[in-house]
């Protein structure tokens, strides 16, 4: 399985030389088609963008052609990763690890090996091709379907325990409060007037965070999907071949992590609400896998590290012409005096004490 995930030795390093500011300008329709039939795939001419900023991910039509995987729907998916941001190395282990939990029979989509590799490249990108999974949205405020997801995640991390990624990161409090506190403020992008307010807040803010970390003790950090929301569920209907249920998609941000990050985004509305959904999400999840409840305590405390780091992603980003098109409201005196608010929010939340499921 693991043999599968290598470089292409003809063009490895290629990324690591890229410093172009706008490279995903040079990813025209026909490098990306060009880029897959090199690997033997035969494609129709049609392409369609998905909805993905950080990475460039398309809908291309191939035909069937013999030696080549199938593809029932008559699509794969290419996922052409941002230059830079990862490694091959690291690449590798998050194609390995979605590798490892589709031979466990786990519903993640993994990536396809072409020529005996998944990990490709083509004129100085390095890319992926996937099976296309439809589906819809999970219904989050469905029972059956927490504890269903619940199980899953069991799963993936009863996987994810058995051993540590070497090369992707951690999730710690430096590198996703303290840094991107540091970013921003250097950044200059907060007006003046709110500037005070705002960095009061993420200070009261992180030193909630590390209150919260304290609570919680020395807690296992473990491989987890890292981003693991709604938008990254797909759940598949019923068919007259195969039960439906959820797929795991885009193992982009993997990463070494409490097993609890995999769950606090899954959990939305007031406390008590919050509460009873990871009771039913943690129902299922001790089928397959124990739960620390000490991690209950960094719920409030990953949410704010979350915050930040979101803002210093979307600050990092604003040069690449996607984002202020995606993200209009971004940089806006508005858009700074509502994360005041929302850490404010945040440092109050932290305050109140671990999550009861119940």
């Amino acid at each position: 399985m693991e043999g599968t995930v290598r470089a292409d030795s003809s063009t490895a390093g290629l990324q690591s030389r890229m410093t172009d500011p706008h490279p995903y300008a040079r990813l025209t329709p026909d490098v990306v088609l060009n880029a897959l039939e090199a690997y033997g795939l035969r494609c129709d001419g049609r392409l369609h963008s998905l909805n993905s900023y950080e990475n460039r991910v398309y809908q291309v039509g191939v035909e069937e052609m013999p030696g080549m995987p199938p593809s029932p729907s008559g699509f794969v998916v290419a996922k052409f990763y941002r230059p830079l941001r990862w490694s091959d190395a690291q690449i590798a282990e998050e194609q390995a690890f979605a590798l490892e939990l589709d031979a466990a029979e786990i519903p993640v989509v993994a990536p396809t090996a072409l020529g005996g590799k998944t990990l490709l490249h083509a004129e100085g990108f390095t890319f992926a091709v996937y099976p296309r999974r439809g589906g819809r949205a999970p219904e989050l405020d469905d029972e059956a379907t927490l504890v269903w997801l619940g199980r899953f995640l069991g799963r993936i991390h009863a996987v994810g325990a058995t051993r540590a990624f070497e090369h992707r990161p951690r999730l710690d409090i430096e590198s996703f409060g303290d840094e991107p506190r540091r970013f921003l403020l250097e950044a200059g992008l907060i007006p003046e007037d709110i500037l005070p307010a705002w960095r009061q807040a993420a200070d009261l803010a992180l030193e909630g965070v590390r209150a919260a970390f304290a609570r919680a003790g020395n807690v296992t950090q473990i491989r987890t999907h890292g981003d693991c929301h709604a938008g990254n569920v797909l759940w598949a209907p019923d068919t007259g071949n195969q039960k439906g249920g959820p797929h795991f998609v885009d193992l982009d941000d993997a990463r070494m992590a409490p097993a609890v990050q995999d769950f606090w985004m899954l959990v939305s509305g007031d406390r008590s609400s919050m509460g009873r959904q990871m009771r039913r999400i943690l129902e299922g999840y001790e089928d397959f896998m124990d739960f620390d409840d000490r991690e209950l305590h960094l719920v409030e405390a990953l949410r704010t590290l979350r915050l930040l780091h979101y803002s210093a992603w979307l600050a990092r980003r604003w040069d690449d012409p996607a984002f202020p098109i995606a993200f209009p409201w971004f940089n806006t005196a508005r858009y700074w005096q509502d994360r005041v608010l929302e850490l404010r929010e945040q440092i109050a939340a932290m305050q109140e004490g671990p999550l009861v499921p119940a």
